[in-house]
């Protein structure tokens, strides 16, 4: 049976941070699943405008972490921030963190780890906007390509994509 990442996104969303690792994990026999709030399409947010839409094939109360193998979290500013007023979506990254099911998240992205309360004693890293939010929410923040600590997997920006996307790959190995 392949394994099965679920996507959480929505408007905003920055658009290399999803199709990138998306398609990497594609590559290695991963099934991705992308859920929002937004049914449809939700679009992407390319060097300073809108950029390409993705289609959503689930809600959010369409979804169970029981059902995958592991949780990617795109960043761009708009797409953390709006998720993390979900009830739904904080549920979900609390449930994969209960599990020790992999967790990895981008950029902003770690935003919403902070809103579920899985950063507290962690190693992570994050765009340098939030590691300030990172650190009050008790991260040890590391300046670096890809952060991993247990089931938490951070990378900083879209050039570290490639760490990032083989870090999650490796982790859906084990």
């Amino acid at each position: 049976m392949s394994k099965r990442v679920l996507i959480l996104a929505t408007d905003g969303f920055e658009q290399s941070e999803l199709i990138e690792p998306r398609k990497r994990l594609e590559q290695a026999g991963i099934e991705t699943v992308v859920a929002s709030p937004k049914r449809g399409q939700i679009k992407g947010w390319n060097h300073g405008d809108w950029g390409e839409s993705v289609s959503v094939d689930a809600g959010l109360d369409e979804v169970s972490a029981e059902d995958f193998d592991g949780l990617l979290l795109p960043g761009g500013q708009m797409n953390p921030d709006a998720l993390r007023l979900e009830e739904r979506v904080i549920e979900l990254i609390e449930d994969f963190d209960e599990a020790d099911k992999p967790i990895a998240a981008i950029c902003h992205g770690p935003w919403l780890l902070i809103e579920a309360d899985v950063v507290d004693g962690k190693t992570v890293t994050g765009w340098p906007s939030i590691r300030t939010d990172l650190e009050n929410a008790g991260g040890d923040v590391v300046d670096q390509e890809v952060a991993i600590d247990g089931n938490l997997i951070t990378s900083r920006k879209p050039d570290d994509i490639p760490a990032f996307s083989k870090a999650l790959v490796d982790a859906l190995a084990d």
